[in-house]
């Protein structure tokens, strides 16, 4: 990108979307119609074009909405979509909380006070990796219900949640009918995926779901999300990657919508990293756009946190970390930079687009045009796609050669200039780093509580086998004690001193730990077992231990844990965890089966029941001094906040499987111990949000399951400090020198030459280059490396041009950095990073 373009980028940026940031609000008025033909929605008429990121409100504190609002807008949104989330508005049948991260209509009035549009998806089941999916516990124990199917019972209390949530934004004027920023409402979500398990019965139910809807007269369209097509006037929409190319709208008379473009992959404990590419996600939106597409949903824009239980099973407390904005709610480039990028330019060209004549041309094989003109107003804008996979090329359009990178899409003004293409990232990079606070090293010393370990004497609750887990905890606590009791003769145990008995369990939880005669047995989880370990598809597995028996009474105690319930799946209702065989193998006298032996239960741990996580309650138990090596213990100690304004981390590598608290708040569930593939836990970094912190003697308290050392646990801040870029000389400019003429891109100069901009986060200069070269670079930022063509000078050019500054801009050009473009290698590309700080800083 030249460095005029890039000024006026910023320039369009803020004309298009943030010129009326803070006026008052004009997109909505009493009275609004939003209404929808085959091309687009209409508000009062007029067409517009929707750049929607998935914010959902309970997933951050409410202190961090203003911010991650004003730089989602930034980022060229002008919508928001969430879901709503039934358990946690009503835990109780007729009990509703709208308090703190729940405030609903908080936050949406604060979407509208940024002046943009708002998507609710009310459901009101609705996934999103959501315990339960969303549909409270005391659901499953209403007598005969099955859960989003033609029946009754279910239907009654889905539609009296749905008309609660309507009437409550009714009540607040949200939606555009009522002059607020609500333009569209949801029902259902993803029905699909089960439809298959209700034949028949699933059309009826999604057509009274839709007419149930269609009669709360809300004023706008209502829509149901990965499907072809809808009853009556509900909108059918896309979920997915590339929904350009994977998705057939069969109504025809309806816009096309995609209400989830997922920018990465949820990720479950021992998944490996997923990573999506900023090329490929711009990509699938012009795709999308070329074939009639209006909206485009990012699911998930900013995906934050699943505190306390609210996660689904095994699935990660933070959640999207690699969206556009990752989980502490800092820009991930060049995600953040090059949607917005698109967004942006789309927007200035927006006229030829939604009011243009399309039309479409097969350019090659592989390399399509799609065509928006008004010849009456001399507007046309063009997106040329190159659809073959690794494969560049260069095609003729309109007389002219333009080279089109393989799986890419180039966006021309005046169907001539390009002024995009998906596979040019020239906006910068940005890595993360993470530093050990301070102030939190100080006075660290901590304290424990071991968990009694139950007998079966000391339960109430007793039956003959193993209850159903689920069945007992109704989803108050993650935990279940199950123990029984049994005599040995002499003659029951082995003779041989090198044979030991072993119990074997069979289990349907997520993890377990077993206890002999109060002994520690070991632990198995399902990321054990060989064959058996369990995962987010296969939960089940066998825990086998072997144990040292006594004669006379030998008491067992197990620890069944689960990981949150399960989000999705027609039988959803139907969910079962816990114990399902216990025995001891190995015995003088043969197998002992003591699944009919006679069980006693706990519901919840002892420190949840006296909530000692909090100061209230931390005086009901008698702490001591810190004793690495114990299983089933709290943890806890006072830290204070670390200085700044950088968000903050528990690193918890030394830990194994628990939960945390930081100030009576639970911060969500870690889970170390279950390695990836690649033998790293897949989340070791947990936020603790600085709205949860005080300035002194914050109260940290950890329930470790397995083994873990407190001592280690390290309180961090995060920076993204390091940005880099990564150019090739042989890219032609992305966007030639232009300017805005009532909202419309205007090409007033022609500069071919590249340039790469840095620029620091606010309140910071650039202090250090930490890695420059020209010539053939290899790696990505944070982890550059030089190749054989690499030119010794360019960092101390890099430096001359750079320290000091908030920003810089450098030309990519061999003939500044002395290097031979002959070079046989060289691929002509400059890698810069530079490192920012601020004077109060610490390394």
């Amino acid at each position: 990108m030249t460095a005029a373009a890039a000024v006026l980028l910023l320039a369009a940026a803020a004309l298009l979307a943030g010129a009326a940031s803070g006026s008052k609000w004009t997109f909505t008025k009493k009275g609004s119609v939003v209404t929808y033909d085959e091309r687009s929605l209409l508000i009062d008429g007029r067409r517009d074009l929707f750049f929607s990121g998935a914010i959902h409100y309970p997933r951050s504190p409410p202190e961090m909405w203003p911010k991650l609002l004003k730089i989602a807008k930034e980022g060229g949104l002008n919508c928001i979509e969430t879901y709503t989330f039934w358990n946690a508005h009503e835990p109780e049948p007729g009990k509703y909380n709208f308090e703190g991260r729940n405030d609903m209509i908080k936050f949406l009035k604060l979407i509208q006070d940024n002046n943009m549009y708002a998507v609710i998806r009310i459901g009101p089941f609705i996934q999103a990796e959501w315990n339960h999916g969303g549909l409270p516990y005391w659901l499953r124990e209403i007598p005969h219900i099955i859960f989003r199917a033609n029946n009754e019972p279910y239907k009654r209390e889905m539609e009296k949640f749905v008309r609660f949530i309507v009437q409550k934004l009714k009540d607040a004027d949200m939606f555009a009918s009522q002059g607020g920023p609500v333009i569209l409402a949801q029902i259902e979500n993803e029905y699909g995926n089960i439809k298959k398990d209700h034949i028949t019965d699933g059309d009826k139910y999604l057509e009274w779901a839709a007419q149930m809807a269609l009669s709360t007269n809300t004023g706008v369209p209502w829509i149901m999300c990965k499907q072809t097509s809808a009853p009556g006037e509900v909108i059918p929409t896309c979920n997915g990657r590339h929904c350009g190319d994977t998705w057939t709208l069969r109504d025809k008379n309806k816009p096309r919508l995609w209400t989830e473009n997922w920018t990465a992959q949820f990720r479950a404990f021992g998944d490996q990293l997923a990573i999506r590419s900023a090329e490929d996600i711009a990509y699938a939106v012009l795709r999308f756009f070329a074939k009639g597409g209006t909206l485009v949903n990012y699911y998930m824009y900013y995906g934050g946190t699943n505190f306390g239980r609210t996660g689904a099973s095994y699935v990660l407390t933070g959640y999207y970390d690699e969206g556009p904005l990752d989980e502490y709610g800092t820009q991930k480039e060049p995600k953040f930079g090059h949607l917005r990028d698109l967004h942006n330019i789309i927007r200035s060209y927006q006229k030829a687009f939604l009011e243009g004549k399309q039309s479409f041309e097969q350019l090659a094989q592989g390399y399509e045009a799609h065509n928006f003109e008004l010849p009456e107003e001399k507007l046309c804008l063009a997106f040329i796609s190159n659809n073959n996979t690794g494969e560049d090329g260069t095609v003729n359009f309109r007389g002219e050669k333009y080279y089109i990178p393989s799986r890419s899409v180039s966006i021309l003004a005046d169907c001539k200039h390009v002024v995009y293409n998906t596979k040019r990232v020239f906006v910068q990079h940005s890595e993360r780093s993470f530093h050990t606070a301070d102030p939190s090293t100080k006075n660290s010393v901590w304290e424990m509580y071991s968990e009694p370990i139950p007998r079966y004497k000391q339960t109430n609750l007793r039956t003959k086998e193993p209850m159903e887990q689920y069945n007992l905890t109704k989803d108050n606590s993650d935990y279940l004690w199950y123990t029984t009791s049994f005599r040995l003769e002499a003659d029951d145990l082995p003779f041989r001193g090198d044979i030991r008995p072993v119990v074997q369990v069979k289990s349907s939880a997520h993890a377990l730990m077993g206890f002999v005669n109060d002994a520690f047995a070991g632990f198995i989880t399902t990321i054990c077992a060989g064959s058996a370990r369990g995962s987010k598809k296969d939960k089940g597995f066998m825990f086998e231990k072997p144990i040292d028996l006594k004669i006379g009474v030998n008491h067992l105690a197990l620890l069944s844990s689960s990981m949150g319930m399960k989000d999705s799946g027609g039988e959803l209702v139907e969910l079962k965890g816990g114990i399902q065989d216990c025995r001891i193998q190995g015995l003088n006298t043969g197998t002992l089966d003591l699944q009919v032996n006679g069980w006693g239960h706990k519901v919840k741990l002892d420190g949840e029941e006296k909530g000692i996580y909090t100061e209230k309650g931390m005086g009901a138990v008698k702490w001591k001094p810190l004793e690495n090596g114990h299983a089933v213990s709290w943890y806890k100690r006072y830290f204070d906040e670390p200085d700044g304004e950088d968000p903050v981390v528990l690193d918890m590598t030394s830990m194994s499987k628990g939960m945390i608290f930081v100030n009576g708040e639970g911060m969500g569930r870690y889970w170390t111990s279950f390695r990836t593939i690649a033998g790293v836990p897949s989340q070791a970094l947990y936020h603790i949000p600085r709205p949860f912190l005080k300035s002194k003697n914050n109260l940290l308290v950890v329930f470790e399951e397995e083994i873990g050392k407190p001592d280690g646990i390290l309180i961090q801040t995060v920076r993204r400090d390091d940005i880099c870029v990564h150019i090739s000389e042989h890219n032609p400019a992305q966007i030639k020198t232009w300017d805005t003429d009532g909202g419309q891109i205007k090409l007033i100069a022609e500069d071919h030459s590249t340039r790469g901009i840095l620029t620091c986060p606010p309140k910071k200069k650039i202090q250090e280059v930490v890695f420059a070269s020209f010539g053939n670079p290899d790696g990505t930022c944070g982890n550059f490396t030089a190749g054989t063509c690499h030119t010794p000078n360019a960092k101390d050019i890099v430096a001359k041009e750079c320290i000091g500054k908030k920003s810089c801009v450098l030309p990519v050009d061999h003939r500044v950095y002395g290097a031979d473009i002959n070079c046989p290698t060289t691929t002509a590309t400059l890698a810069v990073q530079v490192r920012c700080h601020n004077k109060g800083d610490s390394e």
